[in-house]
């Protein structure tokens, strides 16, 4: 089985481009772990706790799952959110959203997954693009976010927060 991922997407208006383009940027600075990536692979689409500019009362939640499509590669125009530039890049098939604030909270699951060796200090591991899961952590959360997931042509119209400049 090929590994899957969790796509890390710490602002909202890059999460709204990544849900209605069907593709994820990557920072210069993390071509390596991106380059990881391949075609035909599952990610997952992980929000952090500062995605809605409200950490204090959001969550950071497993809230969709994709597939690669393409191989990451340098884009022939960056993306920019917020004065950042995203230089490599890649295309994705969306298969499923959550409502919003209806998705699956990842903390919940931090003790039974193995790629956070220390619970006390999982989220250190998140400061990052993209995170490889092992099979049975992919399995996990596969298992509880499916419920969760409607078909993305239901859902990817409440996918839309303006730029974090607005």
């Amino acid at each position: 089985m090929p590994p899957a991922h969790l796509l890390i997407i710490g602002d909202r208006a890059a999460l709204s481009w990544v849900i209605a383009e069907q593709r994820m940027a990557f920072p210069a600075g993390r071509s390596k772990a991106a380059r990881a990536m391949a075609e035909g692979e599952e990610v997952f689409l992980y929000t952090t706790r500062g995605c809605f500019r409200n950490p204090t009362r959001d969550l950071g939640r497993v809230i969709g799952r994709a597939t690669i499509t393409s191989p990451v590669r340098v884009l022939d125009e960056p993306v920019v959110f917020n004065e950042r530039s995203f230089t490599e890049g890649c295309r994705l098939k969306v298969s499923g959203l959550a409502p919003f604030r209806e998705s699956l909270v990842l903390r919940d699951l931090v003790p039974r997954l193995s790629v956070f060796p220390d619970p006390a200090t999982w989220s250190v591991r998140m400061r990052r693009a993209s995170l490889t899961l092992p099979p049975a952590d992919a399995e996990l959360v596969r298992t509880e976010l499916d419920p969760l997931l409607r078909p993305y042509g239901e859902t990817r119209g409440g996918c839309r927060w303006e730029s974090a400049a607005a």
